[in-house]
């Protein structure tokens, strides 16, 4: 068979027209679209399925629930253990921190601090107040203040200090708002505190002053007037007799002077050998 070879002219054309497009401005095709960039760029289908486990693909029922939230999670957290159960092991100085730590009532919510106690250790009186006061709440401390200074006088006249003899608390370790009274939920709530420390110091006896820290550590709705000149027992969890004398609380004192008198008589029956 024969093969024609171009004519020298039509080279000549040919190579002219190479030329002028040699010369011409570059023009670049439009960028594409970016659905159509990442289909180019996008893993084949069956390189996507290898990175899925057999687990997702096999599974034939409905997907599994969402993971809860976290505030799901709190929701159902165990319910707080009460006072009386996380204190019946402690010691002092552990007592002392659950004190600081407690959210048992609603009191929790308004005090600067929390007041456990203060004085010596072993004790040998205890003296047992109904709740801090706004100084109490400030310092963190049982009975400072005016309640306080006379409080230490009055022990001081029978022979006793809070630094040698005696161990101070209350039967509220918060101050309710504006000194209220305590309301008896409080008191149920705050109880066991008192009672593990009358456990854990085993004092002599107990000076209990103002009429809910009476009613309440006798298990009585009784009038102060009717509890106070004589001597109570409190009876222990171990079987121990506690003399128990019940007086005036203190801030009382300082708005009827007149009570005096009968407070120093029931400070002196305390401090009889019984």
């Amino acid at each position: 068979m024969s093969v024609v070879k171009p004519a020298a002219a039509d080279v000549a054309a040919a190579d002219a027209a190479a030329a002028d497009a040699a010369a011409a401005p570059v023009v670049q095709a439009p960028a594409a679209a970016p659905a159509e960039r990442a289909g180019a760029s996008a893993e084949p289908v069956s390189a996507r399925a290898a990175a899925i486990p057999a687990s997702i693909w096999n599974r034939t029922g409905p997907p599994p629930p969402p993971a809860p939230k976290a505030e799901a999670l709190a929701d159902e957290a165990p319910p707080p253990i009460p006072v009386a159960e996380a204190v019946k092991d402690a010691n002092l100085e552990q007592l002392g921190e659950q004190v600081l730590a407690c959210a048992a009532c609603g009191l929790c919510k308004g005090r600067r601090h929390a007041v456990a106690g203060q004085g010596a250790q072993p004790t040998r009186w205890l003296v047992v107040g109904e709740a801090p006061g706004e100084q109490e709440d400030r310092q963190g401390l049982p009975f400072v203040g005016r309640s306080g200074q006379l409080l230490d006088a009055m022990l001081a006249a029978v022979g006793m200090s809070r630094e040698r003899d005696v161990f101070i608390t209350n039967v509220i370790k918060c101050r309710p708002p504006g000194n209220r009274n305590p309301k008896p939920e409080e008191i149920a709530a705050c109880s066991p505190y008192l009672m593990r420390q009358i456990a854990l110091l085993k004092p002599e006896r107990i000076l209990v002053l103002g009429r809910f820290a009476a009613q309440t550590l006798l298990g009585t709705d009784a009038t102060i007037g009717s509890l106070r000149g004589r001597v109570h027992q409190l009876k222990t969890d171990e079987g121990e007799q506690i003399p128990v004398i019940v007086s005036y609380h203190p801030a009382y004192l300082l708005r009827s002077p007149s009570e005096k008198a009968r407070a120093w008589q029931d400070l002196k029956l305390a401090a009889r050998d019984l």
